[in-house]
């Protein structure tokens, strides 16, 4: 008898879909769409003002020459706080440290080698900063409220209070300081350092400008380049 034989049958395996495939590479290509606008997002976003204490940034943005005409504002955080800091303290508890006046007492200097002849100086009524500005330039200067309280207005009151051709020096708070650059846009800024200095140009016509701003440590090297 004759054994019968049977062809195997073969399963052809099947075909991916197409439209899965066209979908995992448009999924591909807008993961690396999103990549590149990352990538170009943190090259454009400026989270911070230029630190004017690096290289030639504070003769790159032109702050010599807009403090020479009289039309620059700088934010000043006030020194080292006395109840946030084991080193001992001036006087009040509510005011700078020792060492905070003797840091107060260089950046005041700083601003003398800057030229002071045509600034005004303002500072909160707070103790703190009434000390800060009291050693920075060896006497008292006048006191604004709208320098502490700052919740809503402080970018209006800076400019209402900036004469023309005049520098405003203004001895303030971290709060008002991040306020005020929030207001300019920097939504992102890192907290003022004490003792820093935050240079903004006011022209004529009101409009302010962020040019960066110097860490009290950054001064030395700042003043040596000086024109």
């Amino acid at each position: 008898m004759q054994e019968s034989t049977t062809t195997p049958v073969v399963t052809p395996t099947p075909a991916k879909p197409k439209a899965k495939t066209r979908r995992k590479k448009q999924v591909l290509w807008a993961v690396v769409a999103l990549a590149v606008l990352l990538i170009a997002g943190f090259g454009v976003w400026q989270k911070s003002p230029t630190n004017l204490g690096k290289g030639d940034n504070m003769k790159a943005a032109g702050v010599y020459a807009r403090w020479d005409a009289g039309d620059v504002v700088v934010l000043v955080r006030h020194a080292e706080r006395c109840d946030r800091s084991s080193n001992p303290c001036l006087g009040p508890a509510d005011g700078i440290t020792r060492l905070g006046s003797d840091t107060a007492a260089e950046l005041g200097k700083a601003f003398m080698t800057m030229g002071m002849s045509n600034a005004d100086v303002f500072s909160s009524p707070l103790t703190r900063t009434a000390q800060t500005s009291l050693y920075m330039f060896g006497k008292a200067s006048a006191e604004q409220d709208w320098l502490v309280n700052c919740e809503t207005s402080m970018l209006q009151d800076v400019i209402a209070h900036k004469t023309p051709h005049r520098n405003l020096v203004l001895v303030t708070h971290s709060g008002c300081i991040s306020k005020f650059e929030h207001q300019l846009g920097f939504k992102h800024a890192a907290t003022s350092e004490y003792s820093s200095a935050l240079f903004v140009s006011v022209g004529t016509d009101g409009k302010p400008n962020v040019l960066g701003i110097v860490n009290v440590q950054d001064w030395p090297s700042v003043l040596n380049k000086k024109p």
